[in-house]
């Protein structure tokens, strides 16, 4: 990619019996997303035409084979049609092995362009686990679906909204396994992954902060040794490297210091430990219609040879098909891929 050009982002539908589409949609209407980058969406174009239906969104489409068709203009959807599903083969808002695999062949896609260099990032919208499942792929998301077809070993989930940037230890595993994985190496591997990201970031000199597993950060190993055994070991090696960490922190307190400013980045112990207070940050809920009146946030893959941000929330079946679905985590994660691919040329 030129210094002088936009970079090419290979945007996915996810689900099409989910919001994914509309979302796509939305965000692909809003003229603000071409003056970052050159964006293609993966999916089908029946459920592209759908999503129109739902969202009164009217655009033209231009089917493409190679990104270097795109027209890469306001007003037109430049789509690579896979032909994997139509509207007739499934219903909106109901879980099925058809729009699981649909969703998983677009991944896998926009995964193969990023591999060779016909896209410079990619971008994935929301997929339901339980329909990967159906359609026979045995995944437990989109970060475990890129590390397997990139051959990555070493990679992590990061959180960013804001000045909120959150990295995971284990993420989609049973709680009794996320307490096991709690190990120094695993520890010392993801604090160095966000140090490289908030580097990328522009954070000159990141601060860091790791959180505890237990209550208070074990309280002195009156509520677990894990702090003294694996945590604090991880911390004091980071710190040997020269990386600006501290901790065992009580995740109680850590979040508020991040979101006032006080952190650069944090380091979860396990999924909820992280997502909780992150998704109370970005997440806005109407109580009056019933509905999130606003989500933000994207998830990062950390690790990976290419670039790949998604929207940090689900399918959401029960709205799908009624055209309310916010596009702001997805308006997001298209600016932060291109962000990043603008910083790999630096």
């Amino acid at each position: 990619m030129s210094k002088s050009v936009k970079p090419v982002l290979a945007i996915t539908m996810g689900d099409p019996a989910g919001i994914g589409p509309e979302v796509a949609l939305r965000a692909l209407a809003d003229g603000s997303i071409y003056e970052q980058c050159r964006p293609v969406l993966v999916g089908d174009i029946g459920v592209l035409e759908q999503a129109m239906k739902f969202t009164g969104e009217d655009l033209k489409v231009n089917s493409v084979t190679r990104a270097e068709e795109g027209k890469f203009r306001h007003g037109t959807v430049d789509l690579y049609d896979m032909g994997m599903v139509d509207p007739g083969q499934y219903e909106i808002g109901r879980v099925a092995s058809v729009t699981g695999e649909a969703a998983f062949r677009y991944v896998v896609k926009a995964i193969e362009l990023a591999q060779s260099g016909e896209v410079d990032g990619t971008v994935t919208g929301p997929i339901n686990k339980e329909a990967i499942h159906l359609a026979g792929h045995r995944y437990s998301g989109h970060t475990e679906i890129y590390a397997h077809f990139t051959k990555t070993e070493k990679y992590a989930m990061l959180l960013v909204e804001e000045n909120l940037r959150v990295i995971h230890v284990s993420t989609h595993v049973s709680l009794r396994q996320a307490c096991d994985l709690v190990r120094k190496d695993r520890i010392l591997e993801v604090i160095e992954l966000l140090n490289e990201a908030c580097i990328g970031f522009a954070i000159e000199k990141p601060r860091i902060a790791v959180a505890g597993l237990n209550p208070h950060a074990g309280d002195g190993g009156l509520f677990g040794d894990e702090e003294e055994k694996e945590i604090i070991p991880a911390v004091e090696e980071a710190r040997a490297r020269g990386m600006d960490v501290f901790g065992p922190e009580p995740s109680d307190t850590m979040f508020s210091k991040a979101r006032g400013g006080d952190i650069d980045g944090c380091v979860a112990m396990y999924h909820d430990q992280g997502h909780i207070p992150f998704k109370v940050v970005g997440f806005q809920w109407d109580a009056e219609k019933g509905q999130m009146k606003s989500v933000r946030g994207v998830n990062i893959t950390l690790g990976l040879p290419i670039i790949r941000v998604s929207v940090d929330h689900g399918t959401a079946m029960d709205i799908a098909g009624k055209g309310i679905a916010s596009p702001d985590a997805m308006l997001l994660a298209i600016e932060y891929a291109a962000r990043m691919a603008r910083g790999k040329e630096k």
